[in-house]
């Protein structure tokens, strides 16, 4: 959990805005690191997390929060994080001889066609089931769902329209139904282009996703190239609803990711520049 970001956000574990859609995506630049800052954040809010891992490893993520102080281990053992690894899961559906998990959230994968059906069943059971009607079970908080990323189902064969059902599926569960939060990553590739909206592509998954979320997080290379004190900008947009109308607030900051944490500035203001 990075506490400079928590102040840029007004929010902290113990105070955080629920029903919340939070986007993030990046271009040029790797927004991973803000995976791993709301998956840990979300932990400490003590809140039941649902974490679809579409394109690492358990092992890879649970490595990185130990090194912001949360054992993933743990928070699975107690109950409080429902991990989908969705590189092994796809295995034992596209290979035969690959064990079967039992689980058929990737399903889907036998006929991309069909839509996410199955992947939304296994995020609804996940975040309705609750362990509180079992003795010494302990009581989480709202429920929360991450997704690392949203364009490996492009990858998989599945639409962009497909994509934007279910994120709309789950946000109408966890946020409105459960008043819960949603984080979702998205990634794009090369620059932006007008016409990027016919392609089917991640574009048109970015844009749609934007018009639903309340919050945005992109990030994106320095516009002047490599820079080895600051690692990329990140634009924080505030997207809320004013009567009819949605009021809208940006702010750019620039970056610095540490092995145990990450450093945000204004723009300008990093020590390699003064």
């Amino acid at each position: 959990m990075y506490t400079e970001l928590n102040s840029i956000l007004s929010t902290t574990p113990d105070s955080f805005t629920q029903g919340e859609f939070i986007l993030l995506s990046d271009r040029k630049s790797d927004a991973s690191f803000l995976i791993h800052h709301f998956l840990s954040f979300y932990l400490r809010a003590r809140c039941k997390v649902c974490f679809l891992g579409l394109v690492q490893s358990f092992s890879h993520y649970n490595a990185v929060s130990q090194r912001l102080g949360i054992s993933l281990i743990q928070a699975k053992e107690k109950g409080q994080l429902i991990f989908l690894e969705g590189l092994t899961e796809s295995l034992s559906v596209l290979i035969p001889q690959v064990t079967s998990t039992g689980n058929e959230a990737m399903d889907f994968l036998r006929d991309p066609s069909v839509g996410l059906r199955s992947l939304y069943d296994f995020v609804r059971s996940s975040v309705t089931s609750s362990g509180g009607g079992e003795e010494g079970a302990e009581e989480w908080g709202p429920p929360v769902l991450l997704v690392d990323d949203l364009s490996a189902l492009l990858s998989l064969g599945v639409s962009a329209g497909a994509v934007l059902d279910f994120s709309h599926y789950c946000q109408a569960t966890v946020c409105s139904q459960l008043q819960g939060n949603m984080v979702m990553l998205v990634r794009c590739d090369g620059e932006e282009e007008e016409d990027d909206w016919d392609d089917g592509g991640s574009e048109l998954l970015l844009k749609g996703l934007t018009h639903q979320c309340s919050l945005t997080l992109h990030v994106q290379g320095l516009p002047t190239g490599y820079c080895r004190d600051i690692h990329g900008q990140v634009e924080v947009c505030w997207r809320r609803r004013q009567g009819d109308g949605q009021n809208t607030q940006k702010k750019l900051f620039q970056y610095k990711v540490h092995d145990k944490g990450a450093s945000f500035f204004a723009r300008g203001t990093s020590s390699a520049v003064l």
